[in-house]
């Protein structure tokens, strides 16, 4: 029994370890590693209409951009440093209400260079089937 509870307490202390790390909790940054280096080279190319994939960490939420259409918009930083502004159209998908600084979200959506690392937009389904589907993840949500 006294071996049990040894294991057991081993297995908590690893758990905080990796996710206090990001063992488990930024595994689609692992695996998203080719994504990044498209983002990157864009940027560094500064090309733009590129359909990307990735994940980033939220380290500011902007105000709502009200004006024409509206959209959500938060900036996030990709493992490797880079910044990127998320430009969510809210008027043809669901608002991310629980969105936090420090939160991991994933993308796939239209890039666009900046000279402050680029905007992702088209993260959602167009209504008229013209463009690629994009798309927003938030705690296990998709939000198209």
């Amino acid at each position: 029994m006294k071996k049990l509870f040894i294991i057991i307490a081993i297995g908590f202390v690893l758990y905080g370890f990796c996710s206090e790390n990001l063992c488990f909790a930024d595994q689609p940054a692992l695996q998203n590693s080719a994504a990044d280096l498209l983002i990157k080279n864009a940027f560094n190319n500064k090309q733009s209409d590129l359909q990307v994939k990735g994940v980033g960490k939220v380290i500011k939420i902007l105000p709502d951009d009200l004006k024409g259409s509206r959209h959500q918009r938060f900036i996030i930083r990709l493992a490797w440093g880079q910044t990127l502004l998320i430009a969510h159209n809210i008027d043809i998908a669901p608002k991310i209400n629980a969105l936090r600084k420090g939160d991991k979200v994933e993308f796939y959506g239209e890039y666009e260079w900046s000279k402050k690392g680029g905007v992702i937009h088209w993260t959602h389904h167009d209504p008229k089937g013209r463009h690629e589907n994009g798309w927003l993840k938030h705690e296990g949500t998709l939000y198209r």
